[in-house]
């Protein structure tokens, strides 16, 4: 054997470099792990605990586009102010304030004061809240990262987010079929455990460049210009709100018929489970997938292949079929 040189040595013994001891990156994925599972949870509760209160599809309905409204009225203009405003303090008042709006519920609850306008208002804010924290987190990300780990920590924060979908269904499941008021105090707890984990984050998160001096309707209209004058683009974004749509309302009304014929929150929660499960593999899979398919061929691919599927939940009343029918949609998603 050779005897190694210098120069092989210092190859050999140099460190890479590695997320987990990136201690600013562990505090924010951490915390986000908590409340994300969080949101879960109590996502899962909402429709139920509506449901329960009122009997009403249609009020559980109200409440679930409340809490999507904002990602579709609100994107746009907090895109161009995060961009302006402390990105840190963004990503600490969301927390913050979508734990306090939470807490009320269980509070009215208690007090027997519960209505369905007051859980269509705090879902509108968490909403919000997970809007403006959703494109903070993502501005900040390279601020906290190095672009050699970049992508390689958005792929752990997808996990993240799809680690919790899967855990987050039967959990809140679990814990409304104890008390009701159990799902929403573990999501505000949660938002605490993150705000927590954001103050031990010390980078600045602005960028180098100063903030666009054009007014902030200009700002706003800007992202929609450029993509519209991207056909492929143009066409992905509208098929994907509409299918954004249709599976938002979908889960409302697996959610309604499971409860109809007579499953309980728990299996409630693992049917959402198996469904989110999907998810997880496909986000897993979807790198290597993407080597064999083009971007437009997955574009229009995909949305025919939930046209397929969505037939065959009016095929079956049983929780786990219905689980599994949505676990093959949710795998295609991540693509």
């Amino acid at each position: 054997m050779t005897a190694p040189t210098a120069e092989g040595t210092a190859e050999g013994t140099a460190e890479r470099p590695s997320l987990w001891r990136n201690r600013e990156f562990i505090a924010l994925w951490s915390g986000q792990v908590v409340s994300t599972l969080g949101a879960q949870i109590s996502g899962t509760a909402m429709p139920l605990l509506v449901l329960a209160t009122t009997g009403s599809p249609s009020d559980a309905g109200i409440v679930g586009a409340a809490g999507t409204l904002p990602f579709l009225i609100a994107h746009l203009p907090a895109g161009a102010l995060v961009d302006r405003w402390n990105r840190r303090k963004i990503l600490l008042i969301s927390e913050l304030v979508a734990g306090l709006a939470l807490s009320t519920v269980p509070i009215a609850m208690w007090w027997g004061e519960l209505t369905v306008t007051h859980l269509a208002v705090i879902a509108f804010v968490q909403g919000l809240c997970f809007v403006f924290f959703g494109l903070a987190e993502r501005s900040a990300l390279p601020k906290i990262v190095p672009v050699a780990l970049l992508s390689t920590a958005v792929a752990h924060n997808e996990a993240r987010s799809r680690g919790a979908a899967l855990a987050g269904p039967p959990l809140g499941g679990m814990l409304f079929g104890i008390d009701r008021t159990m799902p929403f105090l573990a999501d505000a707890v949660s938002y605490v455990v993150a705000s927590i984990g954001l103050l031990f984050i010390r980078s600045d998160l602005q960028n180098q460049t100063k903030p666009p001096a054009e007014p902030l309707w200009q700002a706003t209209t800007a992202g929609l210009r450029w993509v519209w004058r991207h056909p492929l683009i143009r066409a992905a974004i509208l098929l994907i709100a509409v299918s954004n749509l249709v599976f938002q309302a979908l889960v409302l009304i697996l959610v309604v018929l499971a409860q109809r014929h007579g499953a309980t929150s728990a299996t409630i929660g693992m049917m959402l489970g198996i469904y989110s499960g999907g998810g997880l593999i496909g986000a897993l899979a979807a790198s290597r997938l993407h080597r064999h398919f083009k971007p437009k061929t997955v574009i229009i691919g995909v949305n025919w292949i939930w046209a397929a599927l969505l037939p065959l939940f009016a095929l079956t009343s049983d929780p786990v079929l219905i689980g599994a029918i949505g676990a093959a949609g949710a795998f295609i998603g991540p693509l």
